[in-house]
């Protein structure tokens, strides 16, 4: 089942990364961007990856691309963003709070 709320955005710069990486890369067409948390307490951190459907995950449809999130980590991932930065000094997928920006 696909869930219509969408608890986390990708921005389009993100999306367009993701996308991209999923046909590069080869990512299997039953897989999915997996957002959730890695650790616990004071020490956890918000990650990503690509992954197949589990157990505990809800599905959303976010900017055309399949998201799972352990329904156990929604809380922590409510509200944020995931973008992309390609500079000189970085590069790759952050969380940020709220909805895209205008850039």
């Amino acid at each position: 089942m696909i869930e219509n709320v969408e608890p986390v955005s990708i921005s389009q710069r993100a999306a367009e990364e993701i996308k991209k990486i999923m046909e590069t890369k080869n990512i299997p067409h039953d897989y999915g961007l997996r957002v959730g948390i890695r650790g616990g307490g004071c020490g956890a951190k918000l990650v990503v990856g690509f992954d197949h459907k589990k157990e505990f995950d809800i599905a959303y449809t976010i900017s055309g691309i399949t998201v799972y999130i352990d329904k156990r980590h929604a809380l922590y991932v409510i509200g944020k963003q995931i973008d992309f930065y390609d500079g000189a000094d970085a590069r790759g997928f952050f969380f940020g709070e709220g909805r895209e920006r205008n850039e």
